[in-house]
């Protein structure tokens, strides 16, 4: 082995994707999510290796996606947690905001609380924008009550025994965001006292608006015991096998190491959709307004922007009906992958996802006893997917089973045999898909027709131009190892390193000196967490809006703050973003940002094929109907081939679906690059 091994591993609800990088050569890898995480990332590394005939001694470099965050929260399965708030307010996550998740549904119901009412204790201090007005008073019996020692909470203590099983402290006193001084001393104290982890607001989010503080704080506690076991494991397991260290793909789109992430587990929550985004960003055309990032595995689709050639980042989200403001990648996600069950509702219509069949027992053609009528089951019966197609760790299928599920999913839904009710997931599945673009494209005042897409996951390439169509987009792109994309994208990306803190004020009346002091502690701050600091570069910006407004927008600032500048800055991203500026209104600063970065290194991807014959023909529904179609080997067509559709190209992780009226080129870097014939029909294909 002549230089340096990278390997990366991305960790989604079906399958784990695994790509391996030496001598400038690209080896892949797809096997079965596991319970345990770590077990299937070992598999898939072992996998890997072998395929590449490499020791896992000599792997240097080790990035990696995971879902343990994620899956705690959708699945309610996160740490028992506490929380200790300012007297008054143990009540902040069941009151949240005024809002409704669903307008019109009187019957929709949010999730419950992370901490749950018996494990919610308060502390009489008190602080206000201005300074502490009063410090914590009998820490003692706070530390009490939180260990067990004495039966008082928030709830004055129901009989639950919860507390015995204390695994995580959440501390979120009123405006500790600019005076952290009492929940240092509680913080403090907790942690003398307990062997838990405790979790303080000041360090996880030290930005105001009380509730989204304190529930990204309990969310923070409820996933930290569970990403830092996960991390000891996996960390573990490699280090037997000679692995370098792992560092982790943050919801930035950002690398930090284990140390960092073990500290702030909450910046993990889109770890997996976040590597996906940077890996298409790879990709991402130059002639468009855009590139739309089309992400479709075996359990949901994630849909983002990158613009200017800039990914499309946010400080808000939420993860299972939870708050989460955490700097991450803007993804819109939706409940349509791969193995998504399709079914019948009350009123008889066919529906597809959001549950899925995951990766064990799987869909039914994977033989491993699965009943339900899934997406991938669809694709098999319209011949999309053969007999002879394999997936992941050379899983065959069983079309047998796929037909026999779609036959009484039909039957179900008044529909004529399993060909209808697979042409009706088709349908319904790419409804949902181009509704997530729509989301991110036309709700913010963007033409998707303007965008181009890059296609990819297990089932991405799969749908991309049926959802083209739907959207009138004209150019497709589907990269080189598309099924692991997520994977590749760990290998490219950048160091990232967030840090932020409210500091309200009206940009007339703001003190110079002072803003810029506390820009450059939060400058100092990031740049020391960067592995090399003297590397990284430092991105200064600061969120505003005019005044009486009640969100913001986050535009860059000048090295040397000026007003000028800055309220110049702001009126044309709100002219850009909303259509207008207020050139006459007062513009007040709320939180100032600093974020460091050191550049990574995209592998060099070449591409040579061997031949442009078919591989095989295949009885296919693309288009209108069935007809007999070439199937290619995906990896076998060399640079320059042009195909004409109907075509299906199989590769070892994904299937691309060319319908008529699309051609493809293939590049140099072994992308497929498809385009709409001018004047077709634009029907969605299958």
């Amino acid at each position: 082995m002549s230089g340096p091994v990278s390997l990366a591993v991305g960790v989604g609800g079906t399958f784990t994707d695994v790509v391996l990088f030496a001598d400038g050569v690209l080896t892949t890898a797809k096997v079965p999510t596991t319970e345990d995480q770590h077990r299937g990332v070992l598999d898939g590394i072992d996998l890997a290796c072998e395929r590449a005939g490499v020791d896992p001694a000599a792997i240097g470099q080790f990035r990696h996606a995971t879902t343990v965050a994620t899956n705690a929260l959708l699945e309610g399965e996160g740490a028992e947690t506490a929380l200790v708030t300012t007297a008054g307010f143990a009540d902040i996550l069941e009151i949240g905001r005024q809002d409704r998740p669903s307008l019109y549904d009187p019957t929709v119901r949010r999730p419950d609380p992370l901490v749950p009412v018996e494990r919610r204790y308060e502390v009489d201090e008190r602080a206000t924008p201005d300074g502490i007005e009063s410090e914590p008073a009998d820490l003692g019996s706070l530390v009490e009550q939180v260990a067990g020692n004495d039966g008082n909470s928030a709830a004055e203590d129901e009989g639950s025994d919860a507390k015995d099983e204390l695994e995580a402290v959440a501390v979120s006193l009123l405006h500790a965001y600019d005076h952290p001084d009492n929940e240092r001393a509680v913080v403090a104290a907790l942690d003398e006292a307990l062997d838990v982890p405790v979790v303080a607001s000041h360090r996880t989010l030290a930005e105001f608006r009380e509730y989204e503080r304190t529930a990204t704080t309990a969310a923070d506690a409820a996933v930290t015991p569970l990403v830092r076991s996960y991390l000891d494991r996996l960390a573990a397991a490699t280090a037997e096998r000679g692995i370098a260290p792992p560092q982790v793909m943050q919801s930035n789109g950002g690398i930090a190491d284990v140390g960092t992430v073990r500290d702030r587990a909450v910046t993990t929550m889109l770890s997996g959709p976040a590597a996906g985004v940077v890996g298409a960003t790879m990709f991402a055309g130059e002639n468009h307004e855009g590139t739309v990032t089309f992400d479709m595995g075996g359990t949901s689709c994630d849909v983002g922007l990158v613009r200017n050639g800039t990914i499309e980042r946010t400080t808000e989200g939420a993860v299972g009906g939870h708050p989460v403001r955490t700097p991450m990648v803007d993804v819109n996600t939706v409940g349509a992958g791969g193995g998504s069950i399709a079914w019948v509702d009350d009123g008889g219509a066919l529906r597809v996802g959001p549950e899925s069949a995951g990766a064990n027992p799987g869909p039914a053609c994977y033989g491993r006893g699965g009943t339900e009528p899934t997406v991938t089951d669809a694709a098999v019966v319209l011949g999309h997917l053969g007999s002879d197609t394999t997936l992941g760790a050379d899983l065959a299928l069983d079309g047998r089973r796929a037909r026999e599920v779609l036959s009484a999913l039909g039957e179900t839904a008044d529909l004529d045999g399993p060909v209808a009710a697979a042409r009706g997931i088709r349908r319904v599945a790419t409804e949902r898909l181009s509704g997530a673009i729509r989301r991110v494209t036309l709700e913010r005042g963007h033409d998707p027709r303007g965008f181009d897409l890059v296609a990819f996951g297990g089932a991405g390439p799969m749908y991309a131009t049926a959802v083209a169509d739907s959207l009138g987009v004209t150019a497709v792109r589907v990269p080189k190892a598309s099924g692991v994309l997520s994977a590749l994208g760990l290998l490219a990306a950048d160091e990232r390193h967030d840090a932020s803190r409210t500091h309200r004020s009206s940009l007339d009346a703001l003190e110079i000196s002072e803003a810029t002091s506390l820009l450059g502690d939060l400058v100092a701050q990031v740049r020391s967490a960067a592995s090399e600091p003297a590397r990284a570069t430092v991105q200064r910006r600061a969120d505003l809006r005019y005044a009486g407004q009640q969100y913001e927008l986050t535009v860059s600032l000048p090295e040397t703050v000026d007003r000028e500048t800055v309220a110049e800055r702001f009126h044309a991203a709100h002219e850009r973003v909303r259509g207008y500026r207020l050139p006459g209104e007062s513009i007040e600063l709320v939180t100032l940002r600093a974020t460091a970065v050191v550049a990574g290194e995209e592998p060099a991807i070449t591409h040579e094929g061997t031949t442009r014959e078919p591989r095989t023909w295949r009885e296919a529904s693309v288009g209108d109907r069935f007809r007999e179609v070439p199937v290619y080997d995906r990896e076998g067509l060399p640079v320059g081939t042009s195909l004409d559709g109907p075509a299906i190209c199989e590769g070892g992780e994904s299937t691309v679906v060319v319908p008529p009226d699309w051609t493809g080129d293939v590049d140099e870097r072994g992308t497929l690059e498809l385009e709409r014939v001018p004047g077709g029909s634009q029907e969605v294909s299958g």
